[in-house]
């Protein structure tokens, strides 16, 4: 029962790959950055950076930027977009901000009240307008 020893023990790892859930009636003040995919169904007032896909559930509510490899909002977004690949607005969604995807899909009932900026190296290039504005700041 109790035979492993320290190395064998030791060669067990966890890789991480579960996805983030921040739950409905869950509100969360602050900037996220996450390697993995995120799934917002309550309310983030604050950044959200992550190397995967962002999902932004019916009852999920953003209040910040949002950028990742690929989004896909049925909520609502108060804030800047940039999806590197596919960009999805889809049912009911709200956004407020402009949007930099690398591919851009929208139903008829989803609302979008900004800039819409597309191609490949869109995210790249409004990373570096950011930058600059920062600079000038």
């Amino acid at each position: 029962m109790f035979t492993k020893n320290k190395t064998e023990m030791s060669n067990t790892t966890n890789n991480g790959s579960g996805a983030t859930l921040i739950g409905a009636g869950t509100t969360l003040k602050g900037d996220i950055k996450s390697n993995n995919d995120l799934r917002i169904d309550g309310t983030v007032i604050g950044n959200i950076n992550s190397n995967a896909k962002i999902i932004v559930g019916t009852s999920g509510v953003v209040e910040g930027d949002i950028m990742g490899n690929q989004a896909d909002i049925v909520g609502k977004v108060s804030g800047n977009i940039r999806a590197k690949e596919l960009l999805q607005l889809r049912g009911d969604s709200t956004v407020t901000g402009n949007i930099y995807a690398g591919k851009l899909q929208i139903e008829p009932t989803a609302t979008f009240n900004g800039q819409c900026h597309m191609g490949a190296n869109v995210v790249e290039i409004s990373k570096n307008e950011q930058q600059a504005q920062a600079i000038a700041k």
